[in-house]
């Protein structure tokens, strides 16, 4: 069993790294430059503190605003490669935009990035969402739940190719193949860790059927359980198996609660890009499902301050807390995303890492 997968506490996840600004979208200065220097010691730091997983942001063009949010983003499987080699215990995912990448090439390229990171490579799903990346591309995305039957062909061919021994065909709809054969196959014979963010039934119905984890957003800690429960037994019940669960939130820890509130208030309301906030919701509300309608308009400042992702802001008691609820609200795991990783990180490693042993949904790494 991959790492990642194994029952052995709650995961902890570093996102959109690879993007400048990471997940805020702020004018402050000494925000997150997305360099691959800073990604390599963001990730030197979280490897040798235990962290588990890094996830990155496939990005094709920024949002615009004074600072054209997200504009310059190192593609994912390139940089989980050079990250894999640099790094001895972290999973690192790359994002795959399906539609976008040869199943062939896909394969190939995954397995080869999983050798080097000796199994510990994670693929991260995408089927379409930002028609403005795909105009890029000369391409016209499909009807939304169309994407997901593409997508399964896509990934029926990947996972055949890591498991087949002999050449085969596929003639579907969306992809034909003629005597394909992957070689070599994934490290050690198994599969890369997958995940999917489909918050969609399609979406959610193709992560029961082919994902280990589904990646979903976090509204509140009710609705949360709730959602959490039937998606379950929706899996239990179709695939006999338990989907894992992560979310993605943003941190602001400092050691009162007013410094972390007034920081938030600083970078998410006072100096956030307007422009960009505007544009990255507005192309969420068109081409995404991700949140649901009755709560997306009153989530500006959650934009602003993290993508959309669930706020955690406070002192490392209050930050603990809030982890070990998103555990008991069902969820496996969660990344974080922080205004600047390297400043403010070793912080969080220092005081909420050792508090969340403590609190009992992490073991203590062993050195």
């Amino acid at each position: 069993m991959r790492a990642l997968l194994k029952n052995d506490g709650f995961k902890i996840g570093v996102f959109a790294a690879n993007c400048s600004s990471g997940t805020a979208v702020t004018r402050i200065p000494g925000r997150w430059d997305g360099s691959w220097e800073s990604n390599l010691a963001l990730a030197r730091m979280a490897d040798a503190a235990g962290i588990d997983f890094l996830l990155p942001i496939a990005r094709w063009r920024g949002y615009g605003g004074e600072t054209d949010f997200q504009g310059a983003t190192l593609e994912t499987i390139t940089w989980a490669c050079g990250l894999l080699a640099a790094t001895e215990r972290l999973t690192v995912f790359g994002t795959v935009h399906a539609p976008m990448v040869h199943p062939i090439f896909a394969a190939k390229q995954l397995a080869t990035t999983d050798h080097v990171g000796a199994g510990r490579m994670g693929l991260n799903i995408v089927c379409g969402w930002n028609q403005d990346e795909f105009d890029m591309f000369g391409m016209r995305q499909l009807p939304h739940d169309d994407r997901y039957a593409h997508g399964q062909e896509w990934w029926d061919v990947v996972s055949r190719l890591w498991s087949a021994e002999a050449p085969f065909s596929y003639d579907g709809t969306y992809i034909k193949v003629r005597d394909a054969i992957g070689r070599p196959k994934p490290h050690g014979g198994t599969r890369p860790v997958v995940m999917n963010a489909g918050s969609s039934a399609a979406g959610r119905a193709f992560a029961i059927r082919n994902c280990d984890v589904l990646f979903t957003s976090l509204i509140d800690h009710q609705r949360a359980a709730r959602d959490l429960a039937a998606v379950k037994a929706m899996d239990r019940a179709e695939m006999g198996r338990d989907l894992q669960f992560f979310t993605s939130t943003h941190v602001v820890c400092r050691p009162t609660r007013s410094e972390a509130e007034a920081y938030h208030r600083w970078y998410a309301v006072e100096n956030a890009d307007e422009p960009a906030v505007d544009r990255l919701m507005t192309l969420q509300g068109l081409h995404a499902q991700s949140f649901p309608a009755d709560v997306f308009s009153s989530f500006r400042t959650r934009f602003a301050g993290g993508h959309g992702s669930y706020p955690i802001v406070g002192t490392p008691d209050d930050v603990a807390a809030e982890f070990v609820q998103i555990a008991r609200d069902g969820f496996s795991g969660a990344t974080f995303a922080m205004v600047n990783y390297l400043e403010t990180m070793p912080y969080f490693i220092a005081e909420v890492l050792p508090r969340l042993e403590r609190l009992g949904i992490r073991k203590a790494m062993l050195r």
